[in-house]
């Protein structure tokens, strides 16, 4: 990713500004781009300039709806004008409401709610632990998954990058390769007490689980008494033309947690879990202040409401094919491409060649896109997203990938 250079001549004098109050006031624990942006509206997105970008990861996969979907934004606006925050002492209507719909369009549970996806699998992680008082706190987590930043959701991520300097990691974590439900079995003892799984790696290079390992996973449970806990803080709420990406594997897990894109880009995360689990996770042992408040809740309703009322889960998968027809077109006629992988509104074009070198290349070209283990270029397109769009998308970063193809 490009670093600033809070001196160049070639940035406008607004985006300037900013920067140069960053650098001052702002904790520098983030790469940014030198850009400014702005405004959005689906798509696209400006900056301080008034330059016009197309965005296929907008809002970090957050903004599934793309930028300021209109029912959303007019549902917050109302919301906001009536209650914004309570405690999670007193009873809303709208959190009710969205737990409601969240349980009808997945396994009929109950949710937890919080504010990020690392915030839902520390719960998820604690639900765990309480469901045999800590007898039972081992959880099976794999190679390539990525669960989060807080310590534990951190230390479930099989990452060693994401280790470094934070030792000791917490206790509790069995790590396996993705994939092999051998190693699965031979790594799990007394003390294990679930597995918790991406079913769709996202920063992991977006891979979908192989044939048959969700279910093995699913098997292993149910045979030692173990939780399956899926994180679908990436996959979730209709990115890959269903509800949620378990639902594209016909196996149903015990938990699964959610959150960039349940609020259509407003901070929002649930853990969802079964009736029966769900009284493990008694008063006093977890809580989150702000989790289900009522813009949360409000944005969250919209969002399902405008998914379903613009018919967007058939979109997406019209406008995948699109994008596959688009890219393994491309592949077959450029050797640095490996790979492309379409499920939904998840995208990976797997190359041989420097990632970050495209995405420069890409902006270069107006056009925002990301880099993931090295080699990945992963996009999370808008679910409304149009097919003009997807060509566009397409011939821009296609020409940014020849480009530093041609410099290799």
């Amino acid at each position: 990713m490009a670093t600033i250079d809070s001196a160049s001549p070639a940035l406008g004098a607004k985006t300037q500004a900013v920067i140069d109050t960053f650098s001052r006031y702002v904790v520098p624990n983030y790469r940014r781009f030198p850009v400014c942006l702005v405004r959005g509206a689906g798509s696209l997105v400006w900056d301080a300039e008034g330059n016009e970008y197309l965005d296929l990861f907008p809002g970090w996969g957050c903004n599934l709806l793309g930028h300021c979907p209109e029912p959303v934004v007019r549902a917050v606006q109302e919301q906001v004008a009536k209650l914004i925050h309570v405690p999670n002492t007193w009873y809303t209507e709208p959190q009710g409401e969205w737990a409601r719909r969240l349980s009808e369009r997945s396994f009929g549970g109950q949710a937890f709610f919080c504010n990020s996806g690392t915030e839902a699998n520390e719960a998820a992680i604690k639900l765990v632990r309480l469901r045999t008082d800590g007898r039972k706190y081992k959880i099976v987590t794999f190679r390539g998954g990525f669960h989060g930043r807080t310590m534990g959701s951190v230390t479930a991520t099989a990452q060693p990058k994401y280790h470094e300097g934070l030792g000791p990691m917490l206790a509790g974590f069995q790590y396996a390769p993705h994939g092999d439900l051998e190693a699965v079995e031979k790594i799990i003892d007394d003390q294990t007490g679930g597995i918790l799984v991406e079913p769709i790696l996202g920063e992991g290079g977006v891979v979908p689980a192989p044939a048959g390992f969700l279910a093995g996973l699913r098997r292993i449970c149910d045979e030692r008494d173990l939780l399956l806990v899926f994180d679908e803080v990436q996959c979730g709420c209709g990115r890959t033309g269903k509800w949620f990406g378990y639902q594209h594997f016909g196996v149903v897990p015990d938990v699964m947690t959610l959150a960039k894109s349940l609020c259509a880009g407003v901070a929002g995360g649930a853990m969802l879990t079964t009736v029966d689990l769900a009284k493990h996770l008694r008063p006093g042992m977890h809580a989150a202040t702000f989790g289900g408040n009522p813009l949360a809740a409000a944005a969250g309703i919209a969002a399902i409401e405008m998914i379903e009322a613009q018919g967007l889960l058939t979109h997406v998968d019209e406008v995948a094919a699109r994008f596959r027809e688009r890219l393994t077109a491309f592949q077959a006629g450029c050797d640095v491409v490996r790979d492309v992988r379409v499920i939904g509104m998840m995208i990976g074009v797997e190359l041989s060649i420097d990632g970050a070198a495209v995405v420069q290349a890409a902006l270069e070209r107006n056009l925002l896109v990301n880099a993931t283990q090295g080699r990945v270029i992963r996009l999370l397109p808008a679910m409304n997203i149009s097919v003009a769009e997807v060509d566009e998308g397409c011939d821009r970063l296609c020409a940014a990938i020849t480009e530093v193809a041609g410099r290799s």
